[in-house]
Protein backbone atom coordinates (compact mmCIF):
# COMPACT_ATOMS: atom_id res chain seq x y z
CA UNK A 1 0.00 0.00 0.00
CA UNK A 2 1.49 3.30 -1.20
CA UNK A 3 2.55 5.89 1.78
CA UNK A 4 -0.39 8.93 1.39
CA UNK A 5 2.26 12.14 1.49
CA UNK A 6 0.70 15.38 2.10
CA UNK A 7 1.34 18.23 -0.86
CA UNK A 8 1.92 21.64 0.65
CA UNK A 9 0.09 24.11 -1.16
CA UNK A 10 -1.41 27.84 -0.97
CA UNK A 11 -5.07 28.65 -1.33
CA UNK A 12 -4.10 29.94 -4.93
CA UNK A 13 -2.15 27.14 -5.34
CA UNK A 14 -5.25 24.56 -4.99
CA UNK A 15 -7.89 26.63 -6.28
CA UNK A 16 -5.75 26.55 -9.31
CA UNK A 17 -5.77 22.44 -9.50
CA UNK A 18 -9.38 22.43 -8.87
CA UNK A 19 -10.04 24.71 -11.82
CA UNK A 20 -7.45 22.17 -14.15
CA UNK A 21 -9.34 19.41 -13.08
CA UNK A 22 -12.77 21.13 -13.82
CA UNK A 23 -10.84 22.08 -17.71
CA UNK A 24 -9.67 18.76 -18.26
CA UNK A 25 -12.69 17.26 -17.09
CA UNK A 26 -15.48 19.20 -19.13
CA UNK A 27 -13.57 20.99 -21.95
CA UNK A 28 -10.99 18.50 -22.88
CA UNK A 29 -12.79 15.19 -22.16
CA UNK A 30 -15.29 16.12 -24.40
CA UNK A 31 -13.15 17.61 -27.39
CA UNK A 32 -11.26 13.71 -27.14
CA UNK A 33 -14.93 12.18 -27.14
CA UNK A 34 -15.56 14.00 -30.09
CA UNK A 35 -12.19 13.41 -31.57
CA UNK A 36 -13.07 9.30 -31.24
CA UNK A 37 -16.06 9.22 -32.18
CA UNK A 38 -15.18 11.77 -35.19
CA UNK A 39 -12.30 8.85 -36.05
CA UNK A 40 -14.50 5.89 -35.61
CA UNK A 41 -17.09 7.51 -38.12
CA UNK A 42 -14.07 7.09 -40.58
CA UNK A 43 -14.46 2.93 -40.56
CA UNK A 44 -11.75 -0.05 -40.16
CA UNK A 45 -10.08 1.11 -36.52
CA UNK A 46 -7.30 -1.63 -36.97
CA UNK A 47 -5.77 1.03 -38.88
CA UNK A 48 -7.14 4.38 -38.08
CA UNK A 49 -3.92 6.65 -36.87
CA UNK A 50 -6.35 8.88 -36.09
CA UNK A 51 -8.24 6.72 -33.84
CA UNK A 52 -5.32 5.69 -32.03
CA UNK A 53 -3.68 9.17 -31.97
CA UNK A 54 -7.15 10.58 -29.97
CA UNK A 55 -7.74 7.58 -27.51
CA UNK A 56 -4.09 7.89 -26.57
CA UNK A 57 -4.73 11.45 -26.30
CA UNK A 58 -7.72 10.63 -23.73
CA UNK A 59 -5.36 8.14 -21.76
CA UNK A 60 -3.07 11.10 -20.99
CA UNK A 61 -6.09 13.79 -19.94
CA UNK A 62 -7.09 10.69 -17.39
CA UNK A 63 -4.06 10.16 -16.52
CA UNK A 64 -3.34 14.23 -15.80
CA UNK A 65 -6.70 14.01 -13.82
CA UNK A 66 -6.41 11.31 -11.54
CA UNK A 67 -2.76 12.96 -10.69
CA UNK A 68 -4.31 15.83 -9.70
CA UNK A 69 -7.15 14.84 -8.28
CA UNK A 70 -4.54 12.70 -5.92
CA UNK A 71 -2.70 15.72 -5.39
CA UNK A 72 -5.71 17.30 -4.18
CA UNK A 73 -6.81 15.04 -2.35
CA UNK A 74 -3.58 15.22 0.01
CA UNK A 75 -3.45 18.77 0.09
CA UNK A 76 -3.04 20.93 3.13
CA UNK A 77 -3.26 24.48 3.04
CA UNK A 78 -0.84 26.57 4.32
CA UNK A 79 -2.47 29.71 5.69
CA UNK A 80 0.26 33.01 4.94
CA UNK A 81 -1.64 34.68 7.90
CA UNK A 82 -0.01 31.92 10.34
CA UNK A 83 3.58 32.61 8.83
CA UNK A 84 6.07 33.17 11.31
CA UNK A 85 7.49 36.69 9.41
CA UNK A 86 10.40 37.24 11.96
CA UNK A 87 12.51 34.39 9.84
CA UNK A 88 12.51 33.20 6.28
CA UNK A 89 10.05 30.32 5.66
CA UNK A 90 7.12 28.78 3.44
CA UNK A 91 5.26 31.07 2.06
CA UNK A 92 7.88 34.24 2.85
CA UNK A 93 9.06 37.38 0.42
CA UNK A 94 12.39 37.72 1.45
CA UNK A 95 14.63 40.46 -0.02
CA UNK A 96 18.34 39.52 -0.34
CA UNK A 97 21.75 40.70 -1.31
CA UNK A 98 24.02 38.91 -3.97
CA UNK A 99 27.06 40.09 -1.48
CA UNK A 100 29.36 38.95 -4.30
CA UNK A 101 27.49 41.26 -7.24
CA UNK A 102 25.84 43.25 -4.58
CA UNK A 103 22.98 42.49 -6.79
CA UNK A 104 19.63 42.67 -4.96
CA UNK A 105 16.48 40.09 -5.65
CA UNK A 106 13.40 39.53 -4.18
CA UNK A 107 11.26 35.75 -3.94
CA UNK A 108 8.41 34.42 -2.54
CA UNK A 109 9.46 30.85 -1.09
CA UNK A 110 6.31 28.09 -2.62
CA UNK A 111 6.03 25.03 -2.23
CA UNK A 112 7.43 23.03 -5.27
CA UNK A 113 4.31 23.05 -7.64
CA UNK A 114 3.76 26.59 -7.48
CA UNK A 115 7.26 27.62 -8.21
CA UNK A 116 7.55 30.28 -11.18
CA UNK A 117 11.13 32.21 -11.38
CA UNK A 118 9.89 34.63 -14.11
CA UNK A 119 7.18 35.78 -11.30
CA UNK A 120 9.87 35.88 -8.37
CA UNK A 121 8.16 32.60 -6.49
CA UNK A 122 11.13 29.59 -5.95
CA UNK A 123 10.57 26.30 -4.76
CA UNK A 124 11.13 26.03 -1.34
CA UNK A 125 13.43 22.82 -2.69
CA UNK A 126 16.25 25.03 -4.37
CA UNK A 127 19.20 25.30 -2.76
CA UNK A 128 18.31 28.91 -2.03
CA UNK A 129 15.53 28.82 -0.53
CA UNK A 130 16.93 25.89 1.39
CA UNK A 131 19.91 27.86 2.49
CA UNK A 132 17.55 31.05 3.59
CA UNK A 133 15.46 28.84 5.38
CA UNK A 134 14.76 30.16 9.27
CA UNK A 135 17.32 33.27 8.81
CA UNK A 136 16.41 36.27 9.97
CA UNK A 137 16.82 39.81 8.76
CA UNK A 138 20.70 40.92 8.51
CA UNK A 139 21.80 37.26 8.52
CA UNK A 140 23.89 36.04 5.79
CA UNK A 141 24.04 32.33 4.65
CA UNK A 142 26.57 30.70 2.05
CA UNK A 143 25.19 28.31 -0.36
CA UNK A 144 26.32 26.14 -3.01
CA UNK A 145 24.70 26.08 -6.16
CA UNK A 146 24.00 23.03 -8.20
CA UNK A 147 26.80 24.65 -10.73
CA UNK A 148 29.27 24.29 -7.87
CA UNK A 149 29.60 27.75 -7.54
CA UNK A 150 28.97 29.49 -4.11
CA UNK A 151 27.45 32.39 -3.31
CA UNK A 152 26.37 34.54 0.05
CA UNK A 153 23.43 36.23 0.26
CA UNK A 154 22.54 38.17 3.34
CA UNK A 155 18.68 39.14 4.68
CA UNK A 156 17.72 42.65 3.97
CA UNK A 157 13.64 42.10 4.53
CA UNK A 158 10.97 39.41 5.30
CA UNK A 159 7.32 39.46 4.65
Amino acid sequence: MPIEKSEYLTEEGLKKLIKEVEHLETVERSRISQQISEARDKGDLSENAEYDAAKAAQELIEMRIARIKEKISHARVIDSSQVDRSKVSILSTVHIKNITKGIIHIYTLVPESEADLSAGRISIKTPIAQGLLGKKIGETSNIRLPNGNKIVLEILKIH
